[in-house]
């Protein structure tokens, strides 16, 4: 698989606490320049990046982000004060206890809260599988398939684990057809993108691809 194949399923992510602006505009000069995806960036730089932007490639944002533990009410305010600012796409971590505790109904109800909030953007909803059964995984391809969202999403890369090949086979094995998958976490070199792609995910949380790019000059760009 060529590198021209694997750059537009990348969300090209910056979401570390010590992110500043500079860092911010660098990662969308470079999302632009590569012709990935999305970059995926924090909510408070989403109205500048998308100024600074200027359509030129999709901002995505992320809610209820690392935990998941915020009230359905503050991920639905996060998400509408963030398409307001001008996000294209919403990551949103679910809340795991509610899985744990086998409130589906409840679960799928704050994934549509959610969905509505997004006013017609793709919402992906990461699941965080390092810390789920596979009865718990293959559940969330279900309720997730159900509420409307666009993508499942494994991790959010600040819970211990990331992205595995296993999961991902495991998500391609059990959801619907209209629901596609989002590989996040730990997606380190090439071979990973690869794998991840080939197995059904046809987006990649990653902050690494972009700078193997850089790194040694791949392609022509």
């Amino acid at each position: 698989m060529e590198i021209k194949d694997i750059l537009p399923t990348v969300d090209h992510t910056l979401l570390a606490r010590d992110a500043t602006w500079e860092d911010i505009k660098e990662v969308i000069d470079d999302g632009i320049k590569y012709g990935t995806a999305s970059v995926c960036i924090p909510p408070s730089f989403v109205k500048a990046a998308s100024e600074y932007a200027c359509g030129k490639i999709k901002i995505c944002t992320v809610i209820g982000f690392p935990n998941g533990y915020n009230s359905t009410s503050v991920k639905v305010f996060e998400t509408k004060e963030a398409v307001n600012d001008g996000a294209d796409e919403i990551d949103m971590v679910i809340n795991i206890g509610l899985l744990k505790e086998k409130r589906y109904d409840e679960l799928l109800g704050e994934i549509k809260a959610v969905r509505e909030a997004c006013e017609g953007k793709i919402l992906k909803v990461i699941i965080e599988t390092c810390v789920l059964t596979d009865d718990e995984k293959i559940k969330m391809c279900e309720i997730v398939g159900a509420s409307g969202a666009d993508y499942i999403k494994t991790s959010t890369g600040f819970a211990g684990g990331g992205a595995t090949r296993d999961d991902v086979f495991l998500f391609a094995s059990h959801v619907p057809s209209h629901l596609k998958i989002k590989a996040a976490g730990g997606i380190r070199s090439l071979e990973d993108a690869e794998d991840f792609i080939k197995l059904g995910a046809s987006r990649l949380g990653t902050s690494s691809i972009v700078k193997i790019v850089k790194n040694e000059k791949l392609g022509d760009y």
